[in-house]
């Protein structure tokens, strides 16, 4: 009987990991370096962290190292049912830092996902009671709001949105935000915005400084303190297939993430208390 209540026990206060999905419906905004060097930051401070590669593009896979000919089994297998996501897990040569890799495959999945009667909620059946060896998933979303963007929000317990240092800055984001409220009312309620990070700051461009005021005015608090610098390091590091901290950790681009990764946990912290 012990043994029984031990094992319930076991079962009911198992940790889940805490799901944040990286989106933008806008392309080039940082998402994708986003998602890597914060996955990469994370691990670095010893979490335990999944990235889930949900964009066709497969660039956090390229990102983070991973060949072509190791992506055979992809996002793709696991969310039309063809692989578990355990079959899916690659690790990286980051300690701590696993990757769920994508293919051009995945682009397919959009039409597939009509036949299936839980398509809204494929990724997170996909991958429910599966995921307890890690602290932190990251999902990066592709540049669209469509079904696999409604499955990561479905599936996610957070929001982190990169958002570029530009003219149609605020109203793309507010489009994405009232995409994420609809989510909640109907599908998700626990989902939240954990934060807003502007991306690609330019501080010899005025235009930088008068989107970032705008913002932080907009949203408030929710916006991060710290600001992703446009850096030639962070642009070069994906064609060497490392992420900015591995491959030049010195330059601003990687000092701006370990300090989003300090926020990040500070964050999250709070919103635990």
């Amino acid at each position: 009987m012990d043994n029984e209540v031990n094992s319930e026990t076991d079962v009911s206060t198992a940790k889940m990991p805490r799901i944040i999905a990286v989106a933008n419906q806008k392309g080039g905004v940082g998402k994708t370096t986003t998602t890597i060097n914060l996955a990469t930051a994370l691990a670095a401070v010893r979490k335990r962290v999944l990235v889930i590669d949900f964009d066709p593009q497969g660039n956090a896979s390229t990102g983070l190292g991973i060949e072509q000919a190791d992506r055979v089994v992809n996002a793709y297998q696991v969310i039309i049912g063809e692989a578990s996501i355990d079959e899916a897990i690659l690790d990286t040569v980051i300690p701590g830092l696993s990757i769920v890799s994508s293919g051009v495959d995945l682009s397919g999945a959009e039409i597939e996902l009509i036949e299936f009667e839980d398509r809204l909620f494929r990724l997170k059946t996909c991958i429910a009671g599966k995921l307890e060896a890690f602290d932190y998933v990251l999902i990066d979303c592709p540049p669209a709001l469509g079904l696999l963007t409604v499955n990561a929000l479905n599936a996610a317990d957070a929001v982190l949105v990169p958002l570029q240092c530009e003219f149609f800055a605020l109203e793309g984001v507010s489009h994405l935000v009232r995409t994420i409220d609809r989510i909640k009312k109907a599908y998700n309620p626990e989902l939240e915005i954990q934060g807003i990070v502007l991306t690609m700051f330019d501080s010899r461009n005025n235009l930088s400084d008068a989107v970032a005021s705008d913002v932080r005015e907009f949203f408030g608090d929710i916006v991060y303190d710290t600001v992703i610098p446009r850096n030639v390091r962070v642009s070069e590091a994906p064609s060497h297939g490392k992420p900015v901290l591995l491959y030049d950790t010195a330059c601003a681009g990687s000092q701006a993430y370990i300090h989003l990764a300090s926020e990040v946990l500070k964050r999250e912290k709070m919103l635990a208390a």
